[in-house]
């Protein structure tokens, strides 16, 4: 299931949107020019729980791979990583999506920092219950779900475009926003549990779950409201 668009029509031009594309994808390009030296980059740059909960602890993590004198400071630059062209890929159609309209209620600068306070935020949900892990975290994922959370609660009936595939046929269906991101956010939960039940794993489901809730909150305290009236009246029209 694959969203790839949705009805909902743009109030502002999703400039802040765009720039957060170029910059991850730009950032991206970087990162595989730097052939074998991008592992060190990604563990430099990349946010380790073990190194952020417990930053005197030097012996746990080479000191080439350590971001430096403060490492939360990491918790930002992670969102601007990614492992592979698929995991960018997927954050950026995620974002392309959902993110002009949000955009779209708060304004440029306003959701600038919203989706960085998001993903400060997923980051240090995935820091909290991982402390001891030395695995990088590294994705837009947990800002993005923070975007996802803020259109669940604004645009709960837009309809979005999905992908679906049953076999060897491929369909498109269109579901209440509501209904596909209510779906997300479950799997996100599941994922997790079943993988903390595992004994952990390489996804930051966590970090998803945190983005998402604070996603769900923080809209009311970002959105401007004339702007969210003007978007409900595009969306009915």
């Amino acid at each position: 299931m694959i969203p790839i668009k949705d009805d909902n029509p743009r109030v502002l031009f999703p400039a802040v949107t765009l720039f957060l594309i170029i910059a991850n994808a730009a950032v991206f390009v970087y990162q595989y020019y730097m052939g074998t030296d991008a592992r060190i980059f990604l563990y430099k740059f990349g946010a380790i729980p073990m190194e952020i909960a417990h930053p005197g602890n030097r012996a746990a993590i080479p000191d080439a791979y350590r971001f430096g004198m403060f490492p939360a400071l990491s918790l930002f630059s992670s969102m601007f990583l990614h492992g592979g062209i698929v995991h960018l890929a997927g954050n950026m159609l995620y974002l392309w999506i959902f993110g002009d309209n949000v955009e779209g209620i708060m304004g440029h600068a306003r959701f600038l920092c919203f989706y960085l306070l998001c993903g400060l935020i997923a980051g240090s949900s995935h820091v909290l219950l991982n402390s001891e892990s030395v695995i990088p975290m590294i994705g837009a994922s947990g800002a993005v779900s923070g975007v996802l959370g803020a259109y669940a609660v604004r645009f709960p009936t837009a309809r979005v475009y999905i992908l679906i595939f049953l076999f060897i046929f491929i369909r498109i269906i269109t579901i209440p926003a509501v209904v596909v991101l209510g779906i997300w956010f479950l799997i996100q939960i599941l994922s997790n549990a079943l993988e903390r039940s595992a004994g952990g794993g390489g996804v930051a489901w966590s970090a998803h779950i945190g983005g998402f809730t604070a996603g769900l909150i923080f809209v009311f305290l970002f959105q401007k409201n004339e702007l969210v009236r003007r978007a409900r009246r595009r969306l009915r029209q």
